[in-house]
């Protein structure tokens, strides 16, 4: 038995993420306040590319519509 047999969810692709790019006076990720259930985090300090806690999201989009290099992008797993 499944209990969720679906899960969608933000991925960061750290290829395409680079912060002094698009956050050079601050180093804050846009996506990081974008975030209303708060599971996107710059853990490392300004300047560092977020991480997601994909476990805790809610695949809402929010952070991918704020991310302004296309970085993040929806993962689905599952049938």
């Amino acid at each position: 038995m499944s209990l969720q047999s679906k899960k969608s969810f933000a991925a960061i692709d750290y290829q395409r993420c680079d912060i002094k790019t698009c956050a050079p006076e601050k180093g804050l990720c846009p996506a990081v306040p974008a975030c209303a259930h708060k599971v996107i985090k710059q853990l490392d300090g300004v300047f560092e590319s977020p991480i997601i806690f994909q476990d805790m999201c809610m695949g809402c989009w929010d952070c991918i519509d704020a991310c302004p290099l296309d970085a993040i992008g929806m993962t689905h797993i599952g049938a």
